[in-house]
Order: structure tokens, then C-alpha cells, then sequence
């Protein structure tokens, strides 16, 4: 005896409907944009990445009307492009809010804080991970990597870096950013909002004064291994946080006995630092 879906519970549901169309002002502008941006490939689908991005910059998300615009501009189905749109994290398949504040919670921002940030953070805003507060303002999601290790912790807003966070710091960035207040970012261009970046990022110029001249380049911490390697700072020196003396006073290197080491770790390292009998010299070049 066989049963039917609706006996054994399951709902098979309506076949969804087409997407609704844009407005006819709104698609004749984002046509005008599209073909600026599929002029610059050999092939038309090589455009499908930056045309999410234009049409996320209309609504705040990757819409299913948005998608459809897609497709027809590029003679894709809405698969293919559904299947794109679902892969990358930057396309955001819901509403949500002006400022998108992502938390580091890879293992070096974890362990120096992110986990913490972001706890604070949820508690805070009182909504959890890709939540978005009430008032519209806030996206709050936690990001596997901001690849900004050397200044973690690290909060990204709309993809702007806040180096060297706090769960304090943190939750007064985002008490700035709902109440309208100025907010810099530590480095990087001045913040806008994420529709304007989806904008910048579907590859039209941002046109804000100073803008792109406040850009920006690394930071000193970025490049403190890069002047290391061309002999521009000294070798830095070793704190023993286990000789019983402060964990913050340095001490010169010097050679170790058989019975110490100088890697901070519970068992030597094949370093040049904890193994000196085999060094690894800065100005070694790539392969040697």
C-alpha cells in the first residue's frame, strides 16, 4: 500500500512565480550601466560577477528580480546565474543593512580577540550571525578572513578595515555608525554605505572628493617583514616568557645551550630563531 506527499506530511508546494520586473526607469538606467560594464569583456558572461554588483547596488541584496536582469542581459538562464550568486558571501541574498560589519573569527583574530568582539557584538546589537538591527542600519556577520592578520583583531565595515579592535572599540563603531556619527577607517578610503561600495565594486568610479587619493597603502606592520628582508630594521629580540623574569622585558639573542631554546613554544621549532645550526637568512631568494 503506498501513500500519498500530503498522508506522509510533505508539501510539494507551488511552483514559484517569475521574478517581478524593475520599474521602467529604474531597468532603462541599470541597461545603460550593464552594457558599460559587459563592454569591457571579450565575453559577455565574464561581466556576470560585476552586473551582481550593480544590481545589488539597487536594493542592498542580490534580488530575484535582479538575477533575472542578469540573465537577460547576458543571455544566461537564472540558474546559472542563481548558481554564482549563491557562491560568493559578498552577494547578499536578503535584506540588509547600510553598514555590513564583519567580525574575523579565523584562528589569528580569534585567539587575539575576534571570538570575543563578536560575542560582544550579538549581545550588543541583540542579533545574531548575518542578523541585521532594527532600525536597518547594522549587518552583523562574522568573516573567515579580513587578510589583515598583522593588525588583528579585525572589523571590516562595508569592506573598510578597523585594525586592532576591542570588544569596547567595537561596540562604540557600531553605536557611531547607527547614530549617523563620522566613523574613519584605520585605513582605507572614507566609509560609505553598502550600496554605494556594491556600486564601487561593480567596477564605476567612486566620485566622492578624496576618495580614491585617501586609499591608502599597507601599513607598517604589513611591511615590517618586507624591510626586515632587505636589511632595513634590525632582527628583533626574543622575549623568554618562561625564564621567570617580566614577559615583556627582551633580552639580546644569544646562542642556546642544549638544554633551552629560543622559540616561546613548548617544543623547538625548525626556525632559524630556535634552530640556529640551520638557519633561514631574510635575503634568501624564492626557491633557494
Amino acid at each position: 500500500m503506498t501513500t500519498s506527499s500530503s498522508e506522509r506530511g510533505v508539501s510539494l508546494g507551488m511552483p514559484e512565480l517569475p521574478a517581478p520586473a524593475y520599474p521602467d526607469d529604474v531597468r532603462s538606467r541599470l541597461e545603460a550601466d550593464a552594457r558599460e560594464v559587459i563592454a569591457r569583456y571579450p565575453d559577455s558572461r565574464s561581466a556576470l560577477l560585476p552586473l551582481l554588483h550593480l544590481v545589488q547596488s539597487e536594493e542592498g541584496h542580490v534580488t530575484r528580480t535582479g538575477m533575472q536582469f542578469c540573465a537577460d542581459m547576458l543571455d544566461l538562464t537564472t540558474a546559472e546565474v542563481t548558481a554564482v550568486a549563491t557562491f560568493y558571501t559578498m552577494y547578499r541574498r536578503r535584506p540588509s543593512g547600510d553598514y555590513q560589519v564583519g567580525v574575523c573569527t579565523n584562528t589569528l583574530c580569534a585567539v587575539m580577540g575576534g571570538d570575543a568582539i563578536f560575542e560582544s557584538l550579538q549581545e550588543h546589537l541583540g542579533v545574531g550571525n548575518g542578523g541585521t538591527t532594527e532600525d536597518g542600519k547594522v549587518t552583523l556577520e562574522h568573516i573567515e578572513c579580513n587578510a589583515a592578520c598583522d593588525f588583528a583583531p579585525v572589523v571590516m565595515v562595508n569592506w573598510e578595515f578597523f585594525d586592532n579592535q576591542t570588544p569596547e572599540s567595537a561596540r562604540g563603531l557600531v553605536d557611531d555608525l547607527r547614530a549617523g556619527r563620522p566613523v574613519t577607517p584605520t585605513r582605507g578610503a572614507p566609509l560609505c554605505t553598502f550600496k554605494e561600495t556594491a556600486r564601487i565594486l561593480a567596477g564605476f568610479p567612486d566620485e566622492r572628493d578624496g576618495a580614491v587619493a585617501a586609499g591608502g597603502s599597507a601599513g607598517p606592520a604589513s611591511l615590517a617583514g618586507l624591510k626586515l628582508a632587505k636589511g632595513e630594521a634590525s632582527a628583533a629580540r626574543v622575549v623568554h616568557p618562561r625564564d621567570g623574569g617580566p614577559h615583556d622585558a627582551p633580552r639580546d639573542v644569544h646562542d642556546p645551550s642544549p638544554t633551552e631554546h629560543l622559540s616561546s613554544h613548548d617544543a623547538p621549532q625548525d626556525t632559524s630563531a630556535s634552530d640556529p645550526s640551520h638557519p633561514a637568512g631574510p635575503t634568501a631568494e624564492e626557491g633557494e
